[in-house]
């Protein structure tokens, strides 16, 4: 049954959720929900009473396990409150709550698949040997996108054994995971070569009943080893090099990706003198990689006042390297206040960059939208019930030792801000700042309040600006710190070629066609009218950008903004190295896109259209008969290329 009453629900049961962003008589909003988070035939209040009552279940199993007081009617209240808040759009919680929260695979296998991003690093590889390979794997096979260093170059050798033996794949996430370690264990000299049997990973087309999604069967996986074996082949009896780390990495990624679990997302760390990683992108070097370098952004570990000037070519190109500060990660929460060195652990950082993390320590975000709010007092009672959310997931334990013992220490969330375009074009910037300064110790007093009754310690850092996507799109929220891209453009949303939905989607007049550069995939294009008061971010300058990222980690996020500043390559490009050694001292980590007339990529997220062709489009267009569908976890939730696309 749950917390929540059945007396309580039934007065939302008829009401129309208020879904963003139209696109004829259509909204982008409530398809990305039917695609994205409704689990097999659910409706939208029906999804909002799983993760509420998941979350108070939480929350009670936690008070009974060491004997603390529960009290169940003021639960209830708050319970209410919280479904009203989510299903209204106040706040929302991430995507991978919105698949996950509440259900048995929860409940049975931990709480890994709750929690958004993670990192880990290969420092200690000599010792891990092949950990973070699999950490990295088991992750995203959950659904949690991975940041990974390069640290470990140099520090094992390949020594590939000439003997070999028998290894049977189990027909599990772990099974997959295994297969890819006895790899690597074999090139590290540990054991002899596997000859992999494949035979009893289930058929392409198996529905996958526990995670979710459908099965493409064993040949992603088959890839994946003997892809990770010929690199073994080519390196013996060389060290292990950064393109051997990221290599493999990226090719678990785009493993996962065409095994149609899940949208892999990486971010791959190295250091500023290493040339081969720096070049990690530039195809006409490495053409190879084409195939499989896409499943990362890679970025560099920078110092304040480094020299930025012999990054600008690479970035005016394709937007890469990013960069992140470790020295202010390590040392600042907000970067309004002093440096108290509480993150002295911290070695990097999630794909997207906004969330300070431990090796092996994974991450919660939930996402507010503070322009849905009418009065701070109304935004700050939000916050309340947001929080509570990211650290009810702080105390489910997940499969891996590690993580448990970084996460119980750490019990780090991140409670983000969307539309927040919307809200400086409508209300000013001053404004922002008071709702970000009074919401930030707001979000304080509520974990200390939290904390103290759930005997756990107070969160290490709580605010962050994720870079949002797909959960703004079903508030109709412009994503995190970012500006619309356009006024008229088509938004192009990934779904698996399996997916029931894209016979809807043709019949009601949409463009639907193949994805270039991932397998399984087909792309469905919706025409999309934005809101004329909020300027594009062709119309707000590079510089302009990067001051409010600024603005949000001074004043909002103890962790890091997720900012993928967009830039005209022609204009501005130049401008970057002056523009990193301004800000360096203020930002934690920034990454950058060229807005080029064709897109920086085949396919991109977003592409403008003039007003005449969108009324061509939507004049097309027809209401979708929705009916049942097998609706398949496929969302990003921390997208690979920009972190703009879906999260």
């Amino acid at each position: 049954m749950g917390i929540l009453s059945e007396s309580f629900l039934d007065t939302y049961i008829s009401r129309e959720p208020n879904w963003g962003f139209k696109s004829g008589p259509n909204s982008i909003g409530e398809i990305t929900y039917r695609r994205t988070y409704s689990r097999t035939g659910e409706q939208w209040w029906e999804t909002v009473r799983r993760v509420v009552n998941g979350v108070y279940e939480i929350l009670e199993n936690h008070c009974n396990h060491y004997h603390i007081p529960f009290d169940k009617e003021l639960a209830r209240y708050d319970a209410e409150q919280m479904y009203d808040l989510i299903f209204n759009f106040k706040f929302l919680p991430p995507g991978r709550g919105l698949w996950m929260m509440g259900t048995d695979y929860v409940r049975q296998r931990g709480g890994m698949a709750l929690n958004n991003c993670a990192f880990v690093s290969t420092e200690n590889i000599d010792v891990d040997l092949t950990k973070p390979f699999e950490f990295l794997m088991d992750a995203s096979m959950l659904g949690v996108g991975v940041g990974f260093d390069t640290r470990g170059v140099g520090k094992l050798a390949w020594n590939p054994s000439p003997e070999t033996h028998h290894v049977v794949v189990e027909d599990s996430r772990e099974g997959w995971v295994a297969s890819m370690a006895a790899v690597l264990r074999w090139g590290f000299g540990v054991d002899p070569e596997p000859l992999i049997d494949y035979s009893r990973v289930r058929p392409a087309g198996t529905v996958i009943k526990g995670f979710g999604g459908v099965s493409e069967g064993p040949e992603p996986l088959i890839q994946l080893n003997e892809a990770i074996k010929e690199i073994i082949r080519n390196s013996s009896g060389e060290k292990i090099s950064s393109r051997n780390i990221v290599d493999i990495m990226n090719l678990i990624g785009r493993c996962v990706v065409s095994g149609n679990v899940r949208r892999s997302a990486e971010i791959a760390f190295g250091e500023v003198d290493d040339e081969v990683f720096l070049d990690l992108k530039n195809y006409e070097r490495f053409p190879e990689r084409v195939e499989y370098g896409w499943s990362s952004n890679n970025s560099l570990f920078a110092e304040v006042g480094m020299d930025y000037s012999r990054f600008a070519d690479a970035i005016t190109r394709n937007g890469e390297p990013g960069f992140i500060w470790l020295e202010n990660i390590q040392k600042f929460g907000r970067m309004v206040e002093a440096s108290n060195n509480k993150d002295w652990r911290a070695k990097g950082t999630n794909p997207c960059v906004e969330q300070s993390l431990e090796p092996y320590e994974v991450c919660c975000l939930v996402e507010t939208f503070p322009f849905h709010h009418e009065s701070l007092d109304d935004y700050e009672r939000t916050l309340k019930y947001a929080f509570i959310y990211a650290k009810a997931v702080t105390l489910v334990k997940t499969h891996w030792i590690d993580t448990n013992a970084v996460m119980l220490r750490n019990r780090r969330i991140g409670t983000s801000m969307s539309g927040l375009a919307q809200f400086i074009a409508h209300r000013g910037k001053k404004e922002l700042i008071k709702w970000c300064s009074d919401g930030y110790r707001t979000v304080q007093k509520y974990d200390r309040i939290y904390s103290e009754w759930l005997c756990t310690r107070e969160s290490i850092k709580t605010t962050s600006i994720k870079p949002s996507g797909t959960v703004s799109l079903l508030a109709g929220a412009t994503p995190g710190c970012h500006f619309p891209t356009f006024k008229y453009y088509i938004r192009r949303i990934r779904f698996p070629e399996r997916h029931p939905d894209l016979a809807r989607f043709i019949e009601a007049g949409y463009n639907v066609e193949q994805a270039v550069n991932e397998p399984n995939t087909m792309i469905v294009e919706f025409p999309v009218q934005g809101d004329d008061k909020v300027p594009t971010e062709r119309e707000v300058s590079l510089g302009e950008k990067l001051s409010v990222a600024v603005l949000l980690q001074k004043y909002w996020a103890d962790n890091q903004v997720s900012c993928t500043a967009t830039f005209d390559p022609d204009r501005e490009g130049h401008l970057i190295p002056d523009l990193l050694s301004a800000y360096d001292s203020q930002l934690k980590g920034i990454s950058f896109l060229p807005m080029n007339d064709f897109g920086a990529y085949p396919q991109m997220p977003y592409e403008a259209i003039s007003r005449e062709d969108y009324e061509s489009r939507i004049s097309n267009i027809k209401r979708i008969s929705w009916g049942e569908s097998i609706h398949e976890e496929t969302d990003s939730f921390c997208d690979g290329l920009a972190c703009t696309i879906e999260q």
